[in-house]
């Protein structure tokens, strides 16, 4: 093998196992601390090898592999190819096409996209997972955390930096959301399912990567960074969406987003304040705004 960037020693001797012969090895991994993935290729094929950054989500991941296997048509997910759980190491086929974040389409395309993707996630959603009464227990937990933590902001030095109007709606996140959730539908969620997840390709179409956060969990949460990054400011892509999707929102569902996202910005505003990183103060800033505007 040749490399730009060097697999770990008993990595490496796993991948040789199952690849002899000549590759590539590129280093691909996000520009975060806990990603490791890379890219190899040979005369004849292209593969990804990615080590998990904990058992949970080494487990989560080979459990939302056979998910996309049995819920998505072929060609729209990779195929786990190889998994080994002593390393927390699994090999998969590329998905065709280019990550969408970033990617420049035109608004025909952009509205396609957006149609295709919510049809994919209706499918990923309606394949059938029962969640047991411990996943729906957590699930609870996780959304009380998530109160607790909007509470948290209001008594923080946080608190300053909203306006009347975002505070008021940090307070209905504390107050309001642990009520809400209790109403919502509970399915086996993809769990990032982002435009940095989503591949297009024009002749192929729609495709999703990465199943690290796969669990059961509320349907609504698999909006939230859509709706607070995208769908403010552009509800054109929103309504082909759920036109694909199959069905609009409730009013209960929209009212949960709503303070969900909220949630979020207040979470980038309060560690963005904590930590000193402008970046996250100003996206905290963004979707808390548009969040208030969305109200009116």
């Amino acid at each position: 093998m040749t490399y730009d960037a060097p697999l770990p020693a008993d990595l490496q001797q796993w991948v040789r196992d199952r690849m002899p012969g000549r590759a590539r090895v590129t280093d691909v991994s996000w520009p975060r601390g806990d990603s490791m993935v890379w890219r190899l290729v040979t005369d004849r094929d292209e593969i990804y090898v990615k080590i998990s950054p904990t058992p949970e989500d080494y487990a989560r991941e080979v459990r939302g592999y056979a998910h996309a296997a049995c819920a998505l048509s072929p060609g729209e997910a990779p195929r786990l190819l190889a998994k080994a759980p002593g390393l927390r190491a699994l090999m998969s086929s590329s998905q065709p096409g280019r990550v969408v974040r970033g990617l420049l389409l035109n608004t025909a395309e952009e509205l396609l996209l957006y149609n295709l993707a919510g049809e994919l996630l209706r499918r990923w959603h309606e394949h059938p997972v029962p969640a047991s009464p411990h996943e729906r227990a957590a699930i609870q937990e996780s959304v009380a955390g998530q109160a607790r933590e909007a509470a948290t902001c209001l008594e923080s030095i946080t608190s300053a930096h909203l306006s009347t109007a975002e505070r008021d709606l940090v307070r209905r996140v504390r107050d309001e959301l642990p009520h809400l959730a209790k109403e919502l539908p509970v399915v086996y969620r993809h769990g990032d399912y982002a435009t940095r997840n989503w591949m297009w390709d024009a002749s192929r179409g729609h495709g999703v990567i990465d199943f690290q956060k796969s669990a059961h969990g509320l349907a609504i949460e698999e909006f939230v960074w859509l709706f607070g990054a995208v769908w403010a400011t552009r509800p054109d892509l929103e309504a082909a969406y759920f036109s694909g999707y199959g069905r609009p929102l409730t009013d209960t569902e929209r009212q949960a987003l709503l303070l969900f996202t909220t949630r979020l910005g207040v979470s980038y505003l309060h560690t963005g304040i904590a930590k000193r990183r402008t970046l996250l103060i100003d996206r905290g800033h963004l979707v808390l705004e548009r969040m208030v505007r969305a109200c009116s």
